[in-house]
């Protein structure tokens, strides 16, 4: 039997650092390790990089109906901030996220932080700075939802999960449904389906989000909590409690297979 090919549009909302651009490659590298390293063996993998941010290239409405899904990487930037790439975007993912407008309505988006930021502003929610501006840094514990469990496929309680943000989703827009909380961070990921009144099955998923960085390392978390340490965004406490927990167990491997899913049996 021939593999499927699934693919996937990631648009670049960021660039990293020089030193883990150094070390580990840029976003595509990032994302591509991951999902190379988590797919079926009844799968093949297309991805094609999008910068939204300094280009500002997006699929137009032909290219868009050659991708089974859209997925939004994390950025440095504030998703509520009005400047132009990111209004941009916000428009863009309305447009192609909304059944009635969007030119291949089965079209999955994916959002990762900053991306999952961005979707709940295009579906009409918000997004702001957490209560007293708290960083979230490192390897988090995530209280899971009975739903959040059945899409991660886990039987326990948490999922551990790479943060790096300060601003976040304070509500589940509606026709969502949540995937997890933490004491900071109630919206800590989402769901909605094609058709909310169906059984919630896997491949039913139209959009997916999660507030974490399933894509990250330990190795990419610490230089980011360094460099932003030493310029001044992040407190002394912040930095320190991520390094105590820096070898904690990352899930970030569970929260990729839940994006193979979505698409079909793995």
């Amino acid at each position: 039997m021939s593999a499927r090919r699934i693919r996937i549009a990631l648009l670049l909302c960021d660039t990293p650092t020089p030193s883990i651009l150094a070390t580990h490659g840029d976003y595509t590298k990032i994302f591509g390790t991951l999902l190379e390293q988590t797919l079926p063996p009844n799968f093949e993998l297309v991805l094609d990089p999008y910068d939204v941010v300094k280009k500002m290239e997006y699929p137009d409405d032909d290219k868009l109906k050659e991708y089974d899904a859209l997925m939004l990487t994390g950025s440095a930037a504030n998703a509520y901030d009005k400047i132009p790439w990111i209004t941009k975007l916000v428009s863009y993912i309305a447009r192609v996220s909304d059944p009635s407008t969007s030119p291949h309505p089965q079209l999955r988006i994916i959002g990762i932080c900053f991306g999952h930021q961005i979707i709940a502003l295009a579906v009409g929610s918000t997004c702001e700075r957490t209560p007293g501006a708290k960083w979230e840094v490192g390897v988090t514990p995530i209280t899971l939802t009975p739903l959040g469990k059945e899409v991660f496929g886990v039987e326990g309680d948490e999922l551990n999960i790479q943060e790096m943000h300060r601003d976040y989703v304070p509500a589940v827009p509606p026709q969502f449904h949540l995937l997890g909380s933490t004491d900071v961070t109630m919206n800590q990921g989402m769901v909605r389906y094609f058709d909310d009144s169906t059984s919630q099955k896997p491949t039913q998923v139209q959009i997916l989000t999660v507030q974490g960085h399933p894509e990250f390392t330990e190795p990419i978390v610490s230089e980011i909590t360094k460099t932003r340490h030493a310029a001044g965004l992040m407190d002394d406490a912040t930095r320190d409690d991520a390094m105590r927990r820096k070898d904690w167990r990352n899930d970030g491997t569970i929260v990729a297979r839940a994006v193979w899913r979505i698409f079909g049996d793995v």
